[in-house]
């Protein structure tokens, strides 16, 4: 419009015309609600850190849950049994799925092993201040044995899904396996 000043293309915009070109591809085609490769992805909101690319997983291939750290929380927990639920109507015997938890390196968590950021933090999020000084990430391969534990232990998680753990190196690319599924 006239007299209006330019809006420059915004990080979403170019998202959208990206969901566009996929709708048109039909990338979306074909998709089910029970991942693909029977696998549950439990990992970090760091955008070095996408599961989709650094696992190659395509649409419908595994369910994501990903939070500050890649941490099992209450709602993750409750996230995995409500899959398991389903998974269990409709497989009535076997392996249910897999869930990978995975953890990386140089993680901004370590933010929390700060007394004044995470205090500044607790006060922002109206938390408990002492609840966050277990969340940093500042050796992986130990978080992702806690986390593991965590859901292995919780009585919500049935007995056919099995858990594991690895730490992804965001500087080569890599995943080490920390805790392997029982088979």
């Amino acid at each position: 419009m006239r007299g209006q000043p330019a809006v420059a293309t915004t990080g979403i915009d170019s998202a959208l015309e990206r969901n566009r070109a996929f709708a048109a591809a039909g990338g979306h085609e074909g998709a089910v609600v029970f991942p693909e490769l029977r696998l549950f992805v439990v990992t970090c909101l760091d955008p070095r850190v996408d599961p989709a690319h650094f696992l190659g997983l395509g649409l419908g291939d595994a369910v994501l849950v990903r939070n500050v750290g890649g941490r099992v929380t209450p709602e993750v927990i409750n996230d995995v049994a409500f899959i398991g639920q389903i998974a269990e109507n409709v497989l009535p015997d076997g392996p249910l799925f897999e869930v990978a938890v995975i953890h990386h390196t140089q993680c901004g968590t370590g933010a929390l092993a700060d007394d004044t950021f995470r205090r500044r933090y607790a006060d922002r999020i109206g938390a408990d201040e002492s609840a966050l000084r277990d969340k940093p990430t500042l050796d992986p391969a130990a978080t992702v044995r806690i986390d593991v534990e965590r859901l292995r232990s919780a009585s919500a998680i049935p007995e056919r899904v099995a858990v594991s753990g690895y730490v992804y190196d965001v500087e080569t690319g890599l995943l080490e396996t920390i805790i392997p599924a029982p088979r």
